[in-house]
């Protein structure tokens, strides 16, 4: 399996690159930042983006769809966090940044398959920190958006935010393998055993 990711950006945002060893095709999950130095990785590993994934859509997340995806690759992109996209405004998270106008946009739900790049991932819907946030899960590994971090969680103190939902979510997290590896949105790669004996905010559920 190739992965790489890049986070070298002012909020230390992983934009996760996956792809099979023996393709050349890759996806891409939340392309926040840089997206020339994003494509110049892929070049350089012998990669060709075949679509991008959101695991929600927080700016720092997907700031750069558009320019990344240019006129071909598709965004998928939870329902209810689409409009961030295009009206980020009425989408409700409280920060004023602007449209990202990606001209491909496909939406999924939680519990679909997304068959990418020869790979298949199954969409977790863990809402909390947005009202579309997502997990994407592939074999042993899950890319974790902002649902947890090595010892934290996301915020769920933001307009759109549900705090009760974010419970909600982290106990589904707390189902899930103990030797899954965690792929999060910010900060190094963990698993759900070590968080659920060490992240005091999985301790107290």
């Amino acid at each position: 399996m190739y992965l790489e990711v890049f986070a070298d950006n002012p909020f230390g945002t992983n934009c996760w690159l996956l792809s099979k060893e023996d393709s050349n095709e890759a996806v891409v999950v939340d392309p926040g930042f840089s997206p020339e130095a994003v494509h110049s990785m892929l070049r350089t590993a012998g990669k060709t983006p075949v679509a991008v994934l959101a695991t929600h859509g927080h700016f720092d997340h997907v700031g750069s769809a558009d320019v990344f995806c240019g006129d071909s690759l598709p965004l998928h992109i939870h329902e209810a966090d689409a409009l961030a996209l295009s009206d980020p405004g009425a989408w409700g998270a409280g920060w004023d940044t602007p449209a990202i106008p990606v001209k491909d946009v496909r939406t999924f739900e939680g519990g679909d398959v997304l068959n990418v790049a020869g790979l298949s991932l199954e969409v977790a819907h863990t809402p909390g920190h947005t009202p579309g946030s997502c997990c994407f899960i592939a074999g042993d590994f899950v890319f974790s958006g902002d649902l947890v971090f090595k010892g934290a969680i996301g915020r769920s103190d933001l307009p759109n935010s549900d705090p009760a939902a974010m419970d909600t979510s982290l106990r589904k997290f707390l189902t899930w393998p103990d030797p899954l590896e965690v792929y999060p949105g910010h900060g190094p790669v963990t698993t759900v055993g070590k968080e659920r004996l060490t992240n005091p905010f999985l301790v107290r559920l």
